[in-house]
């Protein structure tokens, strides 16, 4: 009687985590920073890798603005895959280490993000003032916000990396550039991002103050995707196929960068003058790569800020094991 209980909830068990299969959930902010995304979207890549594994995957797209909320909605479970910045997925992973084992699943490319003004007296960080506001997508623990951070700590000492928090506010990209473009209003700098920061340069009243790429010594990954240990593991034919559709997506977008452009205005519905995004995406301080750069300047800085418990000894620690088959820091 025990050994055929036994055999029932290990069966049940099994058809739960089949019935899992085929299907996800994913989540994307704005920008070119998600056009690998928008490549998988565009050309139903997870599903047509999912075939491959037996499986009709059916794919659910989501916009969050923010990492604070693009985390809220994977450790609740209302969403299988998160993209945000490095700082949002490594806060995530030292958080739930030994627990829900939140780790990256790959790279989304590899671009620089601007600080930007339009006050003119502001030509480094040093010139911010309580007067100027600086919107960014998360303030305090987003991309932009960690990034400046790590900035601010080699200029004032790490006691004081947060000082710039204070002045810091939380809006979308779109609107951010928008009254930073417009002028007028309490905001006058944005960390910005592609194709935001490209788009507001071309006025005047902005200038570009500093570059994540001078923050972190080069070329280094912006945003990542990442899930958890029971997606991963509940869901390996799911999973397998995503990873592969993102591999594929990078593929061609770097076969034909113009075309991917068409991709992006089609696939975000976007209003930007195609000769515009297509500067964007040629602009050799851009790469499509879904292996991750840099990332762990952020690990080991974060870490010495105290803003992280737990330090990681390589990149693959806080990545799952198939991004191990490409090469990464």
């Amino acid at each position: 009687m025990v050994a055929s209980t036994l055999l029932a909830v290990a069966l049940s068990g099994i058809s739960a985590s089949a019935l899992a299969e085929g299907k996800i959930s994913i989540a994307q902010q704005f920008g070119i920073g998600y056009l690998i995304l928008d490549v998988v979207r565009d050309q139903q890549l997870i599903e047509k890798e999912g075939k491959k594994e037996g499986l009709d995957i059916e794919v659910e797209w989501r916009t969050i603005s923010g990492a604070t909320g693009m985390n809220e909605a994977l450790l609740s479970g209302a969403l299988d895959v998160a993209s945000a910045g490095v700082p949002p997925l490594l806060t995530l992973w030292d958080r739930t280490k030994d627990k829900q084992n939140v780790k990256a699943i790959a790279s989304l490319g590899s671009m620089p993000n601007y600080l930007l003004s339009n006050n003119p007296a502001v030509k480094s960080i040093k010139d911010l003032s309580d007067k100027d506001r600086i919107a960014v997508p998360a303030a305090g623990v987003g991309f932009q916000s960690r990034t400046l951070q790590i900035e601010t700590a080699k200029l004032y000492g790490d006691s004081d990396f947060k000082r710039f928090d204070k002045i810091s506010v939380s809006l979308p990209h779109p609107d951010a550039s928008a009254a930073l473009i417009a002028g007028g209003s309490e905001i006058t700098t944005h960390f910005s991002s592609p194709p935001f920061q490209y788009q507001a340069l071309e006025h005047s009243n902005v200038h570009k103050v500093l570059s994540s790429y001078d923050v972190l010594g080069g070329q280094a990954t912006f945003n990542v995707l990442y899930t958890t240990q029971k997606f991963h593991d509940e869901n390996p034919k799911t999973y397998k196929a995503f990873y592969r559709a993102l591999a594929e997506a990078a593929k061609i977008i770097n076969a034909d960068k113009n075309a991917a452009a068409e991709t992006y205005i089609r696939v975000e519905k976007s209003r930007l003058p195609l000769s515009l995004v297509q500067k964007i995406v040629n602009d050799p301080e851009i790469s499509f790569t879904i292996s991750p750069e840099r990332t762990g300047v952020y690990a080991e800085k974060l870490q010495e800020l105290g803003v992280l418990k737990n330090k990681a000894a390589s990149w693959k620690d806080y990545f799952f094991n198939e991004a191990w088959e490409n090469p990464g820091s």
